[in-house]
């Protein structure tokens, strides 16, 4: 039960900070710093979360990574079903301090958003947005897979090197889908959207679970493969 509870705090902390910071920085191809500030909020939590729960639960806190860590044979199916949903109930959680900051608060000009994940980067390509979460989450669990192997002889620099690379990757992928690589992340904002009336973050959620998956599934495969001494 203490992983869960870890996986529960760490991603709503990934949620609160990275959304947060995203819904007061903007996200728009007009303001550069915006992206980079955001993709550093979203970097910046998981190397936090890595140095303080990292012991307890492996700081995982992404339905991806577990799902990759899973099929790495680093974890029991019932884990992986108990972390999923300690993630998505975190994102859940970070989703609705966001909306009594910003939408109670009255913080910034709040449009409902709470940071959700889109496809206007990508002229609303639903195959173009899976294809890039694909990718940038392919890359971002390779990397995690190869940072905390016992065959890597760095360990103690892993939350370091994984914050980093999920900050390169939203540096990319902001422009194009919000960066996603993350269904838990995804899910918790657009739930809570809806329920405050927006519906826009429905019509695409499909992408942002799907994309991210489909990624680490893959990163696993080929990570197996390489490190196999066969």
């Amino acid at each position: 039960m203490k992983k869960y509870i870890a996986e529960f705090i760490g991603t709503l902390v990934l949620t609160t900070l990275g959304c947060g910071t995203a819904m007061l920085v903007g996200c728009d191809a007009a303001n550069g710093c915006g992206y980079l500030l955001t993709a550093l909020a979203f970097g910046l939590s998981i190397v936090a979360m890595a140095y303080s729960i990292g012991n307890i639960s492996g700081c995982h806190i992404n339905p991806a990574v577990s799902l990759g860590v899973f099929m790495s044979g680093g974890m029991e199916g019932k884990d992986l079903i108990g972390y999923i949903i300690a993630q998505c109930a975190g994102a859940l959680a970070g989703a609705l301090l966001l909306f009594g900051i910003f939408g109670l608060g009255g913080v910034v000009d709040f449009t409902g958003g709470l940071g959700s994940n889109g496809l206007t980067g990508v002229n609303g390509s639903f195959l173009a947005g899976l294809f890039v979460e694909v990718l940038l989450t392919f890359i971002f669990v390779l990397t995690i897979l190869g940072v905390t192997s016992p065959n890597f002889k760095h360990g103690s620099f892993a939350g370091l090197v994984i914050g980093l690379t999920l900050t390169f990757v939203h540096i990319f992928g902001i422009g194009l889908t919000g960066t996603s690589v993350n269904p838990a992340r995804s899910f918790g904002p657009a739930v809570v959207a809806i329920l405050m009336g927006n519906t826009a973050p429905i019509k695409c959620l499909w992408v942002f679970i799907v994309g991210p998956l489909l990624g680490a599934a893959l990163a696993a495969v080929i990570y197996g493969v390489l490190e196999s001494e066969e």
